[in-house]
């Protein structure tokens, strides 16, 4: 049986420090702020406190996916090097990357056909996106071949609940999100809305709920409605520079869940955080298939 790599987009938003230990290749969008093109590449070329408080400030910012050729770039060698590969992609309801790496895999299985190219599309973002390329991590750390990765993250994908709140409707706006005339009234009504990744992957509003703490909240009652199985099952919390709001909700979830298992809290990064906005807060879980 062939080796195999996992190879994932930067909008997983995993600490980098952890894809390198598991020796996962990652693809990076890129962002661009004040004129300026920047990889997201975990926050190494600009911190989140700098992101975060640039846009706080008013800079703009605007995304690029990834092309074909800079999948081809990084899998080529690995596949010379007689190593399998499984992508695991950011949501194609999001993100062009998708179609970017479905192009690059067709092409590159002409031209190796004894190598094996999986293609999964996660149809989910940031941490909810990591959580699942987290599982595929630990299965193959326990011997399971890529069938058998990729047949169970096609199996589960669906299962992976994102549940997240934003402080501010404006960069959700600016995305096409919601209406500006929907965005003016919800601010000053203070309306903090409650918001998931549908079956399709695409961004779905919910409840509109008034106030930041209660939003908050709202993301725990989301997760005491829908994670099967919880004891002992690891979930991430991921932010926009606001780590408080993180760890409130940690000590939410500890109370409803005292056998629930690992809890990560990281940062949003700058792609999904240009869309999503400073203040976003989002709690990530097994749960049952999205509809």
């Amino acid at each position: 049986m062939a080796d195999y790599k996992i190879t994932v987009d930067s909008t997983c938003d995993l600490p980098l420090s952890y894809l390198q230990e598991n020796d996962i290749h990652f693809f990076q969008l890129k962002f661009i702020m004040d004129d300026k093109e920047y990889p997201d590449d975990m926050l190494q070329s600009m911190s989140a406190k700098d992101f975060y408080g640039k846009l706080s400030e008013g800079s703009m910012s605007t995304t690029s996916q990834v092309n074909v050729t800079d999948y081809t770039e990084v899998m080529e060698p690995l596949l010379k090097k007689g190593h399998d590969i499984l992508q695991i992609s950011f949501s194609s309801g999001l993100s062009g990357s998708y179609n970017s790496a479905a192009i690059a895999v067709r092409e590159l299985s002409e031209k190796y056909p004894k190598r094996k190219i999986l293609l999964v599309d996660s149809l989910g973002a940031s941490l909810g996106y990591g959580l699942l390329v987290d599982y595929a991590i630990e299965l193959k750390k326990q011997g399971k071949s890529i069938d058998e990765v990729y047949n169970w993250l096609e199996d589960n994908k669906l299962t992976v609940s994102h549940q997240f709140t934003v402080d501010s409707l404006e960069h959700l706006k600016r995305g096409g999100r919601v209406s500006g005339a929907a965005a003016a009234i919800g601010t000053l009504m203070k309306i903090k809305p409650a918001l998931t990744i549908d079956a399709e992957g695409h961004v779905k509003a919910g409840d509109k709920i008034k106030g930041r703490k209660k939003a908050l909240i709202a993301l725990v009652d989301k997760m005491e409605e829908e994670i099967i199985n919880p004891d002992g099952q690891k979930i991430y919390i991921c932010h926009a520079d606001c780590i408080e709001d993180a760890q409130f909700v940690e000590r939410k979830v500890k109370e409803r869940f005292p056998k629930i298992g690992e809890i990560v809290i990281w940062y949003v990064g700058p792609v999904i955080g240009t869309h999503s906005g400073p203040g976003t807060a989002g709690l990530f879980f097994l749960g049952g298939k999205r509809s």
